[in-house]
């Protein structure tokens, strides 16, 4: 029988293989950067503003290479050069790729995964967007009132009459489920449901499941009625959203750098929400929320 163990390792092999034979986007070309995101909508949001910033503020070309699976496919895209930025999360940075404890504030966290980006990776991060989207255990609002929750303690009573739904990296990563679930001494009904992030809020609203491992920018918390609960033993570390960058690409291209830093503390966690609304509920085209935002903060004309 395969271990936990081999089959982690296989999982990151297959990965990393995956990553390595992403198409060739020549990232190193004189004239073009290579944005890519993950495979959810915050991501891909987070990607297009910074393609667009880019654009309007370099003679640089910008390919997009978006919905690139998870973390580890995203980041060891960057490290065989086939995207030069992407939007990243310190806390999963520093859990998910560097495998430290989660802890320390928010100034900690982001210099800590700083400095161990450049130092072992070639990669760096700009400054911060503004918001913080960390784990979001959300449940049905109806079922917050009902039963008088508001924290993961509380809910820890409920739980083994739940059915929990989580995505797929929340499943294996270490500042995820089974490290949660142990620290507040969560039981449920049955194992985990793993399923795409974009289906775990409509499934929770559908009552195929009753607690999602959700984020807490998404948008549709508020128009689906959902509760999220407090993590009162501040299991998870700050997840300031970011951009992660080659050196090399900083080095040629000066201009990306200052691009980006037109972003740095331009997102709070409500207009982060409102424009993963935008394309989530309302269905809206990502690169005319991304516009109409940047325009709104004066960034583009």
């Amino acid at each position: 029988m395969m271990t936990r163990t081999h089959r982690s390792s296989l999982f990151a092999l297959v990965l990393s293989v995956a990553a390595l034979q992403l198409p060739a986007c020549s990232p190193s070309h004189s004239d073009r950067i290579t944005i890519g995101s993950k495979n959810f909508t915050e991501s891909f949001i987070l990607g297009e503003l910074m393609a667009q910033q880019i654009e309007a503020h370099t003679r640089l070309k910008v390919d997009r290479r978006f919905y690139l699976a998870g973390t580890y496919i995203c980041h060891q895209a960057a490290l065989a050069g086939r995207i030069d930025v992407y939007p990243e999360y310190t806390g999963t940075a520093l859990t998910a790729i560097l495998k430290q404890d989660a802890g320390g504030d928010k100034a900690d966290v982001y210099q800590r995964v700083k400095s161990e980006y450049e130092r072992r990776f070639g990669l760096t991060l700009g400054p911060a967007f503004g918001f913080n989207d960390t784990f979001a255990m959300e449940i049905r609002g109806e079922d917050a009132r009902r039963l008088n929750i508001n924290t993961l303690s509380q809910a820890a009573a409920f739980t083994p009459r739940w059915r929990a739904g989580v995505g797929y990296e929340f499943m294996e990563r270490p500042d995820g489920y089974r490290g949660m679930a142990a620290a507040y001494g969560l039981h449920f009904a049955e194992n985990p449901r793993v399923m795409d992030l974009g289906l775990l809020t409509r499934a929770l609203r559908d009552r195929q499941i009753d607690l999602a491992a959700g984020n807490a920018t998404d948008g549709l918390i508020p128009a689906l009625d959902l509760f999220v609960l407090e993590d009162d033993r501040h299991y998870f570390p700050p997840y300031e959203a970011v951009p992660v960058v080659r050196e090399q690409v900083l080095r040629e291209h000066p201009e990306v750098g200052q691009a980006l830093a037109g972003l740095a503390g331009k997102i709070s966690d409500p207009e982060m929400q409102q424009l993963n609304y935008s394309v989530d509920g309302q269905h809206r085209d990502v690169k005319e929320v991304a516009r109409e935002f940047l325009r709104r903060k004066g960034l583009v004309p």
